[in-house]
């Protein structure tokens, strides 16, 4: 538990106070030739960077091209947001690639069998991450490390000998060192390091249908069309990657996560009918004013000027519409597979929880895991960085009891306690 002296509120969100070394960089970035956030220009790059032309099924192009096209027209983007958002699309264009090239030479990756996964489903800040990093203690499941989520599919010419470390984690950690620069209140929110356990979210932006895009720009369009599509296929090709991870890296049993998947239930349940759907559920107040104060923080390293209004309100709906999919679609999941966790129960009692969910999935605790969870949370406590304090008026001019009012119709769905 974090001291009261330790703990920060963020005064700086609207108007960011940078370094001196962090502003220069910013500023020649700045004049540096306007990058032109073009799909095909990208697959160029992709084409180049990897020495691979063969993307597979070329149906992702008109989700693609609206990417970039909402990309280009968010006027808000600054230069860097510009060059690290074309740098996302080529980076998961480099892996579409390589993906395809593994499938073609190892065709018996599709005959992989994935043993029954434990899914959790629930909003961002709800305690997903703590519940996630605590069960992938657990080396009897597979899990996917950040450094693995980013560049799931290495280079041919970077085969790493016996013991030796992988090239990729390096370049996390190089680009978590540049973050944490540009951030450095960013781990008292979400602590990130190459071997923190991820969301395979990230798996999902290979085949460009994912809600993790809205955390790069302003897309409302871009939302509008990825909440009318179907997710289904774009749920087969996750599981086709995990797969092919699995095949290059055992255990056959996943522990997965995603606040996507709370508003994806039809589509998860098709494509991992024999999961464990675990179900956190939290104050939406206090998640949007977590989710809004973080997600203005990190928009200094792509926004110019940063609108935290502009974000709160965005991100409010976004959460609405995520709640409203989970309440709608629950029922449809066989219910002997799910099972509720409320966040003031789970941080009361959280390797209880564990051993609740453990014995739903049919995963017998040993006593080697739990004196790692144990030791984990030793080492990992809440705020061990010092937590953010928020004010969601000052900051965002919202009122608590109008989001309440707001948000009723799940937290009465759900029972969930409201932490205000």
């Amino acid at each position: 538990m974090s001291s009261l002296s330790n703990d920060v509120h963020i005064t700086d969100l609207a108007s960011p106070d940078y370094p001196d070394f962090i502003r220069q960089a910013l500023d020649d970035v700045a004049k540096q030739p306007h990058v032109v956030l073009s799909p095909e220009l990208a697959m160029a790059a992709a084409r180049e960077q990897s020495g691979l032309s063969d993307f597979g099924d070329m149906d992702f192009m008109g989700r693609l091209g609206l990417i970039m096209q909402q990309m280009d027209s968010d006027a808000d983007l600054s230069p860097m947001g510009r060059t690290l958002n074309f740098g996302y699309c080529v980076r998961n264009l480099v892996q579409r690639l390589r993906f395809v090239e593994l499938l073609k030479a190892h065709p018996e990756i599709d005959q992989v069998a994935m043993q029954r996964p434990i899914i959790i489903a629930g909003l961002p800040r709800s305690g997903t991450t703590h519940m996630l990093n605590l069960i992938s203690v657990d080396q009897r499941l597979r899990s996917l490390p950040y450094w693995e989520s980013l560049e799931p599919f290495p280079s041919a010419d970077e085969a790493v000998a016996s013991g030796d470390e992988d090239p990729r984690i390096q370049r996390c950690r190089d680009q978590l060192a540049l973050q944490d620069q540009i951030m450095p209140y960013f781990k008292n929110m979400h602590d990130m390091y190459p071997e923190h356990v991820h969301e395979e979210v990230e798996l999902q932006f290979l085949n460009f249908s994912t809600m993790l895009l809205e955390n790069y720009a302003l897309m409302p369009k871009w939302r509008d069309h990825y909440l009318a599509e179907e997710q289904t296929p774009h749920y087969e090709y996750m599981r086709r990657a995990l797969k092919a991870l699995q095949w290059m890296r055992g255990p056959d049993r996943w522990i997965l996560k995603s606040p996507q998947h709370m508003e994806s239930l039809p589509a998860l349940q098709k494509v991992f009918p024999d999961a464990t759907y675990v179900i956190p559920h939290r104050d939406p107040v206090s998640v949007v004013t977590s989710l809004i104060t973080m997600l203005s923080y990190s928009a200094r390293m792509s926004r110019n000027p940063v609108k935290p209004h502009a974000i709160a309100d965005y991100w409010v709906d976004r959460v609405e519409r995520m709640l409203q999919a989970c309440v709608r679609d629950i029922d449809s999941l066989p219910q002997e597979q799910v099972i509720h966790v409320r966040f003031d129960d789970f941080m009361a009692n959280d390797i209880e929880t564990i051993e609740r969910i453990y014995a739903m999935a049919g995963h017998p605790m040993t006593e080697q895991v739990r004196n790692g969870m144990l030791q984990y949370i030793k080492d990992n406590p809440r705020g061990k960085y010092g937590r953010v304090r928020y004010d969601i008026k000052r900051d965002f001019g919202l009122n608590r009891d109008a989001l309440y009012e707001r948000f009723s119709f799940y937290t009465n769905r759900f029972d969930v306690t409201l932490e205000y």
